[in-house]
Formats: C-alpha cells, structure tokens, sequence
C-alpha cells in the first residue's frame, strides 16, 4: 500500500525512540536533511529562528541529520544533539541519522522525492520540504535557499493560513 502522507511513516527520534509521524497531522512541518560539519550549518540559527516565529501557529521544524554528503555529520546522536543544543540552542525535534537517497534511504524521502515537484535525489545537506497540515509537500527548497528566504516563509505562511 503507498503511503498518502507522512502521516504514515515514523522514525526515531536522535534519543533512539520511535516518533510515529502522525503525531503532527493539523501541523505544518519543515522538514530539513542537516549536518554539523557543513558549510551550511549555521542554517540551524533561521531554522530555530522559525520554530520560534510560527510555532504558537502550528508550525514544526523537524531536523533529520544525514551523513552522505561529504560527510559533513560524522559524529553519534549524542554528538549531534549536544552540537545542536550547545552551539545553535536547538529545540525543536531531531530525528535519528538517515540516508536520504540511495538503497538505503530512509523510506520517508523516497515518499517526500517522490511527491515534491521536483524528483531529483536530494543534493546536499539542508535541503528543505515544506509539509503541509494533511501530510502533504507543500514545497521544496534547495541548501541554497536560506530558511528564512521570502519563497519558504511564504510557502509556510500561506500553509499555516490552511
């Protein structure tokens, strides 16, 4: 049976406990690839900075570290979430490391590839998927493209407004 939503997928969270994604039906999610060692890191900062914003409004920024690219996340779950808490004040969720492509990727990117605009395999670290309240992609956005950017908080606000 193929998935409708991410409403039908769980993961681990970076504590090793398993987080069934339904949890966040009725929420928007942002849910981004991150890593500590990468140039893209300091992201984390617009990342916590929108959890802030538009959290009260249903928002959910959900981080899934992965290590495939240069590998830029080398450490333990325990390294990682002590990097996030230490250095960028992280508190929004963190899930357990993933592959997101390849034949071991994590079964929830094959469904966010497979239902965002576009298909490609994901390109680095800190790609991001706007998801909306009833599990769907909303939007997807590249490392390049600042979590702050006006097209994703605008792809938020109007997913919020929902």
């Amino acid at each position: 049976m193929a998935a409708d939503s991410i409403h039908d997928f769980k993961l681990k969270n970076i504590e090793g406990k398993d987080v069934e994604l339904s949890e966040y039906k009725g929420k928007v999610l942002l849910v981004v690839n991150v890593a500590s060692k990468c140039g893209a890191t300091p992201q984390y900062e617009q990342l916590q900075a929108l959890q802030d914003k538009y959290k009260e409004k249903g928002l959910v920024v959900v981080g899934i570290p992965c290590n495939q690219f240069g590998g830029q996340e080398p450490g333990t779950e325990k390294d990682i979430q002590k990097f996030c808490t230490d250095k960028y004040k992280v508190t929004f969720p963190m899930m357990s490391k993933v592959d997101v492509n390849g034949e071991k990727q994590a079964p929830l990117y094959k469904f966010l590839k497979a239902n965002a605009e576009s298909k490609d395999d994901v390109k680095w670290n800190f790609e991001k998927f706007v998801i909306s309240k009833d599990g769907t992609v909303a939007g997807r956005f590249s490392t390049k493209t600042k979590p702050d950017a006006v097209e994703v908080v605008s792809v938020i606000e109007s997913e919020l407004k929902k």
